[in-house]
């Protein structure tokens, strides 16, 4: 059972919202973004069908408006999976589904257990695991499973020992040394002390269940671990108990990373995901934390959602991110500390989504970061010691060269955007040849030619008003300076755009080129028609020209 596509509306924190895109071959789903970006509210969709599915809650009106962002709109939970399973509720039409009653297991964020508290098996009402009657309906609500886990085991291994033909060597075989196993893979090597579980003893004269460790050369109760050694066994008890019971599931894990270090984080999900998942599940959690990114970044198998710096008060569209795009750690590290991460590499700043190409170069030792534009670019390397990459757009051959004098670390393209280079008559060269396609160069600089005149006309009149939103100089110690006049709305500016705009007039190619937006003119030359930006980046000529620009 694997999720392919999510569709929400006005759902907790988003007004539309979908998920799509997720391949069939997905495992492991991690959504990343800072608290409070909606990640959770995805769980809670998942809750909200499970609850259908298993028909334990009611579908009342107090219930619908839980979940409902806006009260006057109506609600939309749409699942679909890629088995062709789907499920469909809204407070507008009549429930679809067609799910199976083991499609979800979650586990709320809300499940430390501190200490162990019930002195007597078989205290609370008898609990039946199959239908999952002692999850938390919502994310909010605390996770007691714990207990009642290690309550079944501890049973389980009773039984076992009394009424079965066992043998002690398969009983711990088959409770025991699974859980070892895990501990040994997940800590050793990350504190150098070995966790291993000894024993689990049912609760005797009003004490509690005894659960003891061997941990270095002592042993010690599970009272006495340390957080995150209990988050790892809570996790592993749990799918030791249950996972048998979900199998073909999606499995929904809210803050798997809670007290833990960035290897910790690393290890668990990666023990989890290969060794603890049933096969045919796939496996959701959510989190800010360097060791589940990276992970998720080595896996295959893995896929990111970024939820991160998205406004959810108008409709998203969101796919698994790329999975060598570094803009992801900033989830767990930030900007600021980037460096700090990236020891011995170069990090490049870029205007928002070029990110993307720059990155499919592979650069040594350069890492390239998006910022939302061109001026959080310029600020960002003017106030610090980074590195950054801007569009040339309309700026003479004189500005370049006094912004370069006084930017040294801020580089400028050669043409008017990334696009240019996509779209260059060389690059467009080396990628038909490598298609064996028909394609004359000189036809296509002759086509480019006669698209520009008919289009220059209009371009040049937003020449100097978009000159007067550049950033260039903007700082107070430049007031009434020169070089701040010509991003102004001053005869500095005409000047300026006077130089851009006899670059547009003239028809020698290199002339013109540098200054014209290819990004959203000539778009109708069947040259660049059915030509996929993901391949026009992996040629020779573009890395060539990226790593001079930025030797």
């Amino acid at each position: 059972m694997k999720i392919q596509k999510i569709h929400l509306v006005n759902f907790k924190r988003f007004t539309n919202i979908e998920i799509t895109n997720i391949p069939e071959t997905a495992q492991l789903v991690v959504l990343i973004g800072a608290n409070g970006s909606g990640k959770s509210s995805i769980f809670d969709a998942f809750n909200f069908v499970d609850g259908a599915i298993k028909k334990d809650i009611a579908l009342n009106d107090d219930f619908w408006d839980y979940f409902k962002k806006s009260k006057d709109m109506p609600l939309k939970v749409q699942l679909e999976f890629e088995n062709g399973l789907m499920s469909l509720l809204s407070d507008e039409k009549f429930p679809k589904m067609n799910l199976p009653a083991h499609t979800f297991y979650g586990r709320s964020s809300l499940r430390q257990v501190p200490r162990l508290t019930r002195t007597a098996m078989g205290k609370t009402k008898p609990l039946h695991f199959k239908k999952d009657v002692d999850r938390p309906k919502f994310s909010i609500e605390r996770d007691n499973r714990f207990e009642n886990d290690v309550e079944k085991i501890t049973e389980d291994i009773i039984k076992a020992f009394f009424l079965s033909e066992q043998s002690n060597q398969e009983i711990k075989q088959q409770y025991v040394v699974p859980i070892n196993d895990a501990l040994q893979r997940i800590f050793w090597g990350v504190n150098g002390t070995k966790l291993a579980l000894l024993a689990m003893l049912p609760p005797a004269d009003g004490k509690t269940i005894q659960i003891i460790f061997k941990k270095g050369n002592s042993e010690i109760p599970y009272n006495y671990l340390g957080a995150g050694e209990k988050e790892v066994f809570n996790l592993l008890i749990n799918l030791l108990n249950r996972s048998k019971l979900y199998q073909d599931t999606i499995y929904f894990l809210d803050e798997m990373d809670v007290h833990l270090n960035t290897q910790l984080q690393y290890n668990l999900l990666k023990e989890i995901v290969e060794n603890w998942l049933p096969p045919n599940c796939q496996l959701w959690t959510a989190s800010h934390s360097l060791g589940f990114i990276e992970y998720a970044q080595q896996s295959k198998h893995a896929v990111i959602i970024d939820f991160e710096d998205l406004d959810y008060d108008y409709p998203r569209i969101l796919s698994p991110a790329p999975k060598d795009n570094p803009d992801i750690y900033e989830i767990a590290v930030g900007k600021t500390f980037l460096p700090a991460l990236f020891q011995q590499m170069t990090i490049f700043f870029v205007e928002n989504k070029d990110r993307d190409y720059y990155a499919t170069i592979g650069i040594e030792k350069t890492v390239f970061v998006s910022d939302n534009n061109r001026n959080n670019v310029y600020h960002k390397v003017r106030a610090t010691h980074l590195y950054g990459i801007v569009d040339r757009d309309f700026l003479s051959d004189n500005d370049i060269e006094i912004i370069r004098k006084q930017y040294p670390q801020l580089y400028i393209l050669h043409y008017y955007s990334i696009e240019n280079y996509l779209y260059h008559p060389d690059n467009l060269l080396e990628y038909y040849e490598n298609k064996d396609f028909i394609y004359d160069k000189n036809i296509y600089i002759n086509d480019l030619t006669f698209a520009k005149n008919q289009a220059k006309d209009y371009i040049i009149l937003q020449i100097t008003l978009a000159r007067s939103s550049y950033p260039y100089f903007g700082e107070p110690n430049f007031n009434n300076h020169p070089s701040q006049k010509r991003f102004k709305n001053q005869q500095e500016n005409i000047e300026q755009s006077v130089s851009v705009q006899k670059n547009l007039n003239s028809d020698d190619f290199e002339s013109f080129y540098k200054s014209l937006p290819m990004k959203t003119y000539c778009t109708q030359l069947k040259q660049r028609q059915n030509v996929s930006k993901s391949d026009l980046v992996k040629t020779k000529w573009f890395k060539k020209q990226i790593e001079t620009l930025i030797k």
